[in-house]
């Protein structure tokens, strides 16, 4: 047995010699006090490269007046595309589950703003506040029905796979199947048109830019949807919660707070926000179907592969770049709009493979 101590223990050890400190008052040891710590520089390359998609498409598209119009349009696809990605990409990046099911709310939203604006037709065709307003209450509506088909979701289907992800995969693509038939045996099988009241409809004139109003408010509902949702996980407590719980549950719950509940919380918000983009979805097309769901499902894995699995602003970034692709192929080569997001999704994974603002943890 060693009969050697640590240096600088037992009683023959002096005090410590005076000496002088490096410049800042720091100790020079690595943690000390007044040590800086460094940050992590924001990566804007991924902005770059949005802003150098519209900029190469103003020559291709030639006239500067049909550019904007594009890009508005653009823009207005890529927030609608966002806000029903999001509440996937919260649910996956906060908790890891891989819920197939998503398109089921986005569905039941969807079809709930039918029946909320249905009824409310004659009230919401007198004024352009009247309609915003009837829009408004179809979208709280619908986002606290699918929050609560969300509750459910979550405590019958999602809790018994928590951590096996195939069994996730196969579950929630079940449920997905059930919700469907289940709207089908509400409002029926067949197409139910979903119009825009009368004084949100048509264009607002900028130059010889033609703008929907609807996709105006569109855009400003995604914006919205994007800063709550990142205040919320970077400035509040309940998302410095969320985010220990998942970095380390056993130590969050061992210092008193419930992470079940918080889980439980973000897939109920979660599916709240597919209720809104569904309603937003089917104002978009002017019409909803009991598959509206599955249809859009493949689109948004495609945003958050594209912007990094779980990682909220690449799903911003990732649905931005999907809108204006799809409608500058759109206009320039028809026939390629059909792929452009599946060569976009390609060209952004060989670049990066894990998306453009990867999630460190996974």
């Amino acid at each position: 047995m060693s009969s050697s101590k640590a240096e600088g223990s037992g009683p023959s050890a002096g005090p410590p010699q005076a000496g002088p400190h490096p410049p800042g008052g720091s100790t020079g040891v690595p943690g000390g006090r007044g040590a800086a710590i460094p940050k992590a520089e924001f990566d804007w390359r991924p902005l770059a490269l949005l802003g150098a998609v519209m900029l190469l498409a103003l020559p291709a598209v030639g006239s500067g007046s049909t550019w904007l119009t594009l890009t508005a349009a653009g823009l207005a696809m890529g927030f609608i595309i966002f806000i029903i990605a999001s509440g996937l990409t919260l649910v996956f990046g906060l908790m890891d589950v891989l819920n197939f099911g998503h398109g089921v709310f986005i569905a039941l939203g969807a079809f709930v703003a039918t029946t909320v604006m249905g009824g409310l037709a004659a009230f919401a065709d007198t004024n352009l506040l009247a309609s915003v307003a009837a829009v408004f209450l179809a979208m709280a509506v619908a986002m606290a029905v699918a929050g609560a088909a969300g509750w459910a979701f979550e405590r019958l289907i999602i809790r018994p796979v928590y951590g096996l992800h195939l069994k996730q995969i196969l579950i929630t693509m079940g449920g997905m199947i059930v919700g469907e038939e289940l709207i089908k045996v509400v409002w029926g099988p067949l197409q139910i048109a979903m119009p825009l009241p009368e004084p949100l409809r048509g264009s607002l004139l900028v130059g010889d830019a033609s703008i929907e109003k609807y996709r105006l408010m569109a855009a400003a509902i995604g914006a919205l949807v994007f800063v709550a949702l990142v205040y919320t996980l970077n400035r509040t407590k309940v998302g410095l919660l969320i985010r220990a719980g998942v970095q380390d549950r056993e130590m969050v719950e061992s210092l008193g707070y419930r992470i079940r509940r918080l889980f439980v919380g973000v897939f109920v918000a979660g599916s709240a926000l597919a209720g809104l983009g569904g309603v937003m979805w089917g104002l978009y097309q002017q019409s909803v179907v009991p598959q509206i769901g599955a249809q859009v499902n493949v689109l948004i894995f495609i945003v958050i592969i594209i912007g990094g699995l779980g990682s909220t602003l690449g799903c911003f970034i990732g649905a931005l770049m999907v809108g204006l692709l799809a409608n500058y192929t759109g206009y320039l080569e028809p026939k390629v709009a059909l792929f452009s997001n599946i060569g976009l999704m390609v060209a952004i994974l060989l670049w990066r493979p894990q998306g453009l603002y990867p999630v460190t943890n996974r």
